[in-house]
């Protein structure tokens, strides 16, 4: 982790024999002699850690605390004092400085606390990794139309209410990932998010992997599996393409939910848990419910909240904004550097019809910036079938 320490003192010598120290411990080092030049640095964003001088050419040094104050990644402010000058060093301490050394200044302190201040920065850009992460994650989802807005919005509320959510959309619309980001954001963050394909599990094994079962339940169960429910205790329960769930174990996850409680296969000890059911289908519940092939009851205890993420042909005006997030995110995960993408292919991107929804536009992004060797993106990195009208 590159770390850049800034030194504000007006003693040259003390710049370069303090710099020369950092650098031969792998800082990068940043050496100005007055107040000016550091707030120039500091609106630069070129301090991660600022060593700070008292008694400057230009001002009190210590002014940097307060005005710095409301800086959302505010570098870590070590003081200088003078000899004997523990009252002020005490006031900076009080006003938000990180640490403050005493002159003439000991290399071994000072590197102790470069380093405790290095923690700071890199515990600091671990979070802004994460919300970035998080932000991203939401992006996937949601643009900048009005119709996404207002799916974001009831998004957030429903995941402060740790209420059942029933997520609808075609395939590729982003219903996990929606689903995911009402987990990082609402009171269950920190507890399990598990997921389960409902359509990829066999109907026989489904039931057991809800559930889990004891020892003897059937051949082969040589010894007790705790079900996704149990894991889940706590968190979230992720039943992705319900729709596919059979409907003697839609009566049984019924009763769960509604019991908060219980049984393995095989078992006759009731356990409870406190788990938050979201449910994703791309079909159409209601008519299967008419059809007899999904149960009323059940639908109805899932869409305590139903939020429904339109097709990406219903608001393509949030392509140019996906297209330059996927760009980005590629661009890290890849070592490419593309900029965007061209207006001739960017018309073509706008007039495609994206049966695959959002799903199907990062995989376009994706195979275009594997075979694109330009600075953007243009028609002849596209697949066919997007050029083709």
């Amino acid at each position: 982790m590159s770390i850049t320490v800034l030194i504000v003192d007006d003693e040259e010598n003390a710049r370069l024999n303090i710099g020369s120290f950092l650098m031969g411990r792998g800082y990068e080092v940043i050496g100005v002699p007055t107040l000016a030049d550091a707030r120039v640095c500091v609106r630069r964003g070129d301090a991660d850690i600022i060593l700070l001088d008292v008694q400057l050419p230009d001002g009190y040094g210590p002014n940097l605390i307060a005005e710095t104050a409301a800086l959302p990644a505010r570098p870590p402010i070590i003081v200088i004092t003078a000899y004997g000058d523990v009252e002020m060093a005490v006031d900076a301490m009080k006003n938000g400085a990180h640490d403050f050394l005493q002159k003439p200044i000991q290399l071994a302190q000072l590197e102790k606390s470069i380093q405790r201040a290095q923690e700071i920065v890199a515990m600091r850009r671990e979070l802004a990794h994460l919300r970035q992460a998080q932000h991203q994650e939401l992006d996937f989802v949601v643009g900048q139309s009005q119709a996404m807005k207002t799916l974001l919005a009831q998004a957030q509320r429903a995941s402060g209410a740790s209420a059942s959510v029933l997520v609808t959309g075609e395939t590729g619309t982003g219903k996990e990932v929606l689903a995911r980001a009402i987990h990082r954001t609402g009171p269950r963050a920190n507890k399990p998010f598990i997921a389960i394909n409902c359509a990829a599990i066999q109907s026989t094994v489904l039931e057991s992997e809800l559930f889990g079962y004891e020892a003897g339940a059937f051949t082969g169960a040589d010894k007790r599996k705790h079900g996704l429910m149990e894991v889940a205790d706590g968190g979230i329960l992720f039943l992705d393409e319900i729709s596919s769930m059979p409907v003697d174990i839609q009566a049984k996850l019924l009763r769960a939910i509604e019991e908060r409680a219980f049984r393995r296969v095989g078992g006759t000890i009731l356990i409870h848990v406190d788990v938050e059911i979201l449910a994703a289908s791309n079909r159409d519940l209601p008519t299967m419910i008419a059809n007899e092939k999904f149960r009323e009851d059940l639908y109805w205890r899932l869409k305590v909240v139903n939020l429904h993420i339109p097709p990406l042909r219903e608001h393509k005006e949030d392509i140019p904004e996906l297209v330059g997030l996927f760009i980005r995110n590629n661009n890290s995960r890849m070592g490419l550097n593309i900029g965007d993408v061209t207006s001739r292919a960017m018309a073509m991107l706008m007039a495609h019809n994206w049966p695959g929804n959002i799903r199907e536009l990062r995989n376009v992004i994706e195979r275009a910036m594997l075979f694109c060797d330009d600075p953007s993106i243009d028609v002849q990195h596209l697949p066919v079938e997007i050029t083709t009208l």
